[in-house]
């Protein structure tokens, strides 16, 4: 058996339908979002996923509803506030914090490269490593990594379990349209790093 470690009483997750599919969202035990996983094709393997380490499906405390009415209304088309969603950001490297601070201040509705993500920071240059970064980004949507394309407008990538579509179905939500370009092969000139969220 793997070795689960049991988590404190009061942390849990829930799976939890949207007009994108079903999402998943996990709390610490004060209550507080550490992780979000955006639709999979099976439900069954975001709850898999929420379960590794011994967490249990339950019902959502309130902070956590009402993170999940947030989510629910953004990605169905009516933009809602989700800055006052609490992140755990107990193991996130500090740069990728620094990363995830900055993207939460993307209007919704707005794009922004890697690049500029990067120059926004003070770190021009490390483009790559933003893109890392909103590549291991475990708050997508309230994190909006959907918001950061690759230069000239292109889409980038996408590791949700869907991809690209996700992407361009949360950016629809927001009212933003851009054409799915061909995701370009990792490490090809011009291929932003390989994404997770």
């Amino acid at each position: 058996m793997a070795d689960a470690t049991p988590q404190a009483p009061g942390a849990g997750f829930a799976v939890f339908p949207t007009a994108i599919g079903a999402c998943g969202i996990a709390w610490s035990a004060r209550g507080v979002v550490t992780r979000i996983l955006l639709p999979d094709a099976d439900p069954a393997r975001t709850r898999a996923a929420l379960s590794r380490g011994g967490l249990g499906e339950a019902d959502p405390p309130p902070a956590i509803a009402a993170a999940i009415a947030r989510l629910t209304q953004h990605v169905a088309g009516a933009p809602a506030d989700l800055s006052a969603i609490e992140l755990d950001m107990t193991g996130v490297p500090d740069f990728h914090r620094e990363v995830y601070a900055e993207a939460r201040r993307i209007p919704c509705g707005r794009t922004v490269s890697y690049g500029a993500l990067a120059t926004a920071l003070g770190k021009p240059g490390a483009a790559r490593a933003v893109g890392q970064a909103m590549g291991k980004n475990p708050f997508p949507i309230v994190v909006p990594c959907h918001r950061v394309l690759a230069a000239n407008h292109a889409s980038g990538g996408f590791s949700a379990p869907l991809g690209l579509t996700t992407k361009a179905q949360l950016l629809a939500a927001e009212g933003v349209a851009f054409a799915l370009q061909p995701e370009l092969p990792f490490g090809a000139p011009g291929a932003p790093a390989r994404r997770r969220s």
